[in-house]
């Protein structure tokens, strides 16, 4: 007798890579795990490496796009469902939010979107008596979802109220709505390379910002990509490459850099010829911190400690220190749309705390004359502006050093009046959206008097 009349059934295609974005996405909603953790490192979901390069792509890109279009996929289910979404089974909720994304903004035709969200469904136990519904509510999806879409553009639904209510405080409501439209793009793919950027923008099919930094709409694994083997260039969004360069020529200078990991800014510093320390509290970090200069060939010292109580060099000090210092991350949303959903506002003023503590060590770490670039990649001025203020006010002696729109190509639109870099994600506009925008950073040099 044949053993194949016994073999189970192969699993329908896609199905695995729907259930794995389930998983995640109920981590984010549900159990405010971060995308990082489930998908990197010792905690990632294990059916992570069950995927083909292409499904594995495929469920990061439906995660990212329910996430970023979490307020408008609300609002549209909300008009298919008499009772709201159904609130005693999570998959039954992840799966209508998996089919509406992939009808609505996903090249996934209609059918296979609504086919595999109802075998979604139907494999689990809670929510198998949902597969009805979910099977009506994506076909009327499918024929009434962009209308409904159609009917809130303008009205920023896919951002928290909290949060674009603080940004439209700060910067207006004209800014806030053009905050909300740019993180709502899929971004492009950023590198900063060693040398030769306008010969690696020729090589991986993309363009060099004015700023240097190397973008292209490439996607799949990076480390398939040429040059990445060979140590030439490492993913840094464009702004997070700013404050790293503020110090000027480092040839020779010794670099304390903070809360370092996971290294972008360390081999900015080390590749401009700087004898660099770099300092980060988790040990995981700290090692794929060192993998990353490993890769690159470029040498640093590194220590796993809290930078608030890290002893320093035992010497005078250092001649520049870079703090990238803990924050909400509101300026990464484009890149981390998880952000948006599991921050609230009480975490800034903790944060907030924190980073005046490390902004008064890395005073003391610095030498007479020595320069201090302070970064957040966050939007929330007291993560920023206010947190250079109250260091300024307090007896820390430090001036500022302001910040010339010559040191950022030209880009006068990123300079505060009191001379500090503040990149929004609608900066650096582009015919094409998803070769637009930036990450949001504030950035501050002060100067330690001799």
């Amino acid at each position: 007798m044949s053993s194949t009349r016994f073999a189970p059934h192969a699993e329908v295609p896609g199905l695995a890579a729907r259930r794995i974005a389930a998983d995640i996405l109920d981590g984010v909603l549900h159990k405010h795990r971060t995308l990082d953790d489930q998908l990197e490192g010792a905690a990632a979901h294990p059916g992570l490496k069950t995927l083909s390069d292409r499904d594995r792509a495929l469920m990061r890109r439906l995660v990212a796009t329910i996430l970023r279009r979490l307020g408008t996929l609300g609002h549209v289910l909300s008009r298919m469902l008499d009772r709201g979404l159904p609130t005693d089974a999570p998959r039954a909720q992840s799966a209508l939010l998996i089919g509406a994304a992939q009808i609505l903004w996903m090249e996934v035709p209609d059918h296979a979107a609504v086919d595999l969200s109802v075998r979604l469904v139907q494999s689990d136990r809670r929510a198998a008596k949902y597969a009805g519904l979910v099977n009506a509510v994506l076909r009327r999806c499918a024929r009434e979802g962009q209308p409904l879409i159609d009917e809130v553009q303008g009205q920023s639904l896919d951002v928290p109220p909290w949060l674009l209510a603080r940004w439209s405080a700060h910067y207006g409501a004209d800014t806030a709505r053009a905050i909300a439209r740019a993180i709502g793009e899929e971004p492009s793919l950023d590198l900063s390379v060693k040398s030769d950027a306008e010969a690696w923008a020729s090589r991986l099919h993309g363009e060099v910002l004015p700023t240097g930094t190397v973008r292209t709409l490439l996607q799949g694994s990076v480390k398939m990509l040429p040059g990445f083997d060979d140590g030439q260039w490492w993913v840094q969004d464009a702004a997070a490459a700013l404050p790293a360069r503020l110090f000027g020529d480092l040839t020779g200078k010794s670099v304390a850099d903070l809360c370092a990991a996971p290294g972008g800014k360390t081999a900015q510093l080390c590749n401009a010829g700087a004898w660099v320390t770099a300092i980060d509290r988790s040990q995981s970090r700290v090692a794929r911190l060192r993998e990353n200069l490993g890769r690159l060939g470029l040498p640093a010292e590194t220590a796993v400690a809290d930078a608030a109580e890290w002893p320093g060099n035992g010497g005078d000090g250092f001649d520049a220190v870079l703090l990238d210092a803990p924050c909400s991350s509101t300026g990464t949303i484009r890149r981390h749309p998880d952000v948006a959903w599991l921050k609230q506002e009480a975490d800034i003023g903790a944060l907030a705390a924190q980073q005046q503590r490390l902004l008064h060590k890395a005073v003391s770490l610095l030498k007479p004359g020595g320069t201090l670039v302070y970064c957040t990649c966050s939007l929330e001025p007291e993560e920023g502006e206010v947190a250079i203020a109250a260091l300024l006010a307090g007896n820390s002696g430090m001036r500022r050093a302001p910040v010339d729109s010559s040191e950022v190509a030209g880009l006068g639109d990123l300079i505060t009046p009191d001379g500090a870099l503040r990149t929004l994600p609608c900066h650096l506009p582009h015919p094409d959206p998803r070769l637009g925008g930036l990450d949001g950073f504030y950035a501050a040099r002060l100067v330690k008097p001799l």
